[in-house]
């Protein structure tokens, strides 16, 4: 195959543990070709050209979520994961809600991949409220549809697209090119008193919505982690009207509390809540918890032995921080679709929203092994910076030996080994909005 077969599961995991300094490793085992692991996960079958063949990434990436499930159970051995494939779970999403491959859309239909007049740019509209920001951004009075912004953004340059597009709060990107190095795949934000000791049951409050957060805080529940989901009332978890089962997959067991945070009292109760924790998830741009006078380094400060992880789309430097991104167009701008237009000659989108899946499971390994070391730890994940590192670890120099290896890794695979994506059974339903609100709240009195 013209190059010596690593196993890319193992040596992920323990490069992973290492960065981590958690002291242990994953056990050295057989490991299924990663083209294998690609086909068998799913992801293959979700990425290619609609009514197309499926394509082959030459990042290893359903063999990155093997060695991040091993390098947990390394970490937990006694944990309950033997019932979850690291690499199923990237489609999970796209199992339950029957989403399939299309080339220059995403598998979801948010986020496009449009020419402009000197590059290429990915669009993600995933709100309503994104389509009401297209006149401001493409500084035109008509009520656009996909044709038309496709229309207008082919005239212009992208630089300008991305600048302006970001300003309004868009998740617009670059297509870029993949990067040899990347700057890690977590940063360290803040430090505050380890615990002396540990609670029975680590407890997780988790701010988060929609994927990477919400999942990570359910590899915690594996973990034996008491989760508390917390929304606002006024503005739950947008994967709350999905009618797919995948809300409730990701949900199920946790806590939910629901609190008016446009309410002093209710930013009270946040913070007493807070302070509980042991594990803190957030999954919003900085500026939104410290617009409610929550500040991370503060807590840090104030709770020996808290975890403070922090999910955004490009980390928490700035300008950065105010960027928005989802997992479609964070893995755009770390390089995954060049590297498919490399292979395949046309730019395509990886998977389902890919950067999601990976990012959670990432933060898992982050959180849990903080947590197992006494905590007092502020670690920021981002979406972009995730992917990145996985693409800098299976690093190929040019588009050459991009088609070659996804070339190679193709003669693998059968066309019978390429699988549907898949999920697992549900295990029963989430909460209901706010349904442990006041118990959760009467718990912390007592």
């Amino acid at each position: 195959m013209g190059e010596v077969q690593r196993c890319w599961a193992g040596d992920y995991g323990n490069a992973l543990l290492r960065d981590l300094g958690a002291g242990v490793s994953v056990a050295s085992r057989a490991e299924l070709h990663p083209a294998l692991r690609w086909a068998h996960s799913g992801c293959m079958a979700l990425t290619g050209e609609r009514g197309g063949p499926p394509q082959m990434c030459p990042v290893p990436l359903a063999a990155y979520a093997d060695g991040l499930l091993a390098a947990l159970a390394a970490l937990q051995p006694d944990a309950r994961l033997a019932q979850l494939d690291g690499a199923a779970l990237l489609g999970e999403r796209a199992a339950l809600a029957q989403l399939q491959r299309a080339g220059a859309v995403s598998a979801g239909g948010a986020c496009r991949l449009l020419p402009a007049a000197d590059g290429w740019l990915a669009v993600n509209l995933a709100r309503v409220h994104d389509w009401e920001l297209l006149p401001a951004w493409l500084e035109c009075d008509a009520t656009l549809a996909w044709p038309d912004v496709a229309a207008v953004i082919a005239t212009r340059a992208v630089e300008e697209c991305v600048v302006r597009g970001r300003l309004l709060g868009l998740a617009v990107t670059a297509l870029s090119a993949p990067q040899r190095s990347s700057s890690g795949w977590f940063h360290e934000f803040g430090r505050g008193p380890q615990a002396a000791k540990r609670r029975q049951a680590a407890r997780v409050v988790d701010l988060s919505s929609l994927w990477a957060g919400p999942l990570c805080s359910h590899l915690l529940q594996q973990l034996g982690a008491e989760v508390i989901k917390v929304e606002s009332a006024l503005r739950p978890d947008g994967l709350r009207v999905d009618r797919s089962g995948f809300f409730d997959l990701l949900n199920a067991g946790k806590a939910s509390v629901a609190l008016d945070l446009t309410q002093p009292a209710a930013r009270a109760q946040l913070r007493r809540l807070l302070l509980s924790a042991d594990i803190v998830i957030e999954g919003s741009r900085p500026r939104a918890l410290r617009q409610l006078g929550i500040v991370a380094e503060d807590f840090l400060a104030q709770n020996p032995g808290l975890t403070w992880l922090a999910i955004s789309g490009y980390g928490r430097d700035e300008p950065q921080a105010n960027w928005i991104a989802y997992g479609d167009d964070a893995a755009v701008a770390a390089g995954l679709a060049q590297i498919l237009r490399d292979c395949s000659a046309r730019p395509l989108f990886c998977a389902d929203a890919i950067a999601d899946p990976l990012t959670g499971l990432h933060a898992a390994l982050a959180a849990w092994s903080s947590y197992l070391h006494g905590g007092g730890r502020g670690i920021a994940l981002a979406l972009r910076e995730v992917v990145a590192h996985g693409v800098a670890f299976a690093w190929l120099a040019d588009a050459t030996s991009r088609r070659a290896r996804a070339a190679a890794w193709e003669r693998c695979v059968s066309p019978q080994a390429i699988q549907a994506p898949r999920a697992r059974p549900l295990s029963g339903a989430a909460r209901a909005l706010g349904a442990d609100t006041a118990a959760v709240l009467d718990g912390l009195g007592r």
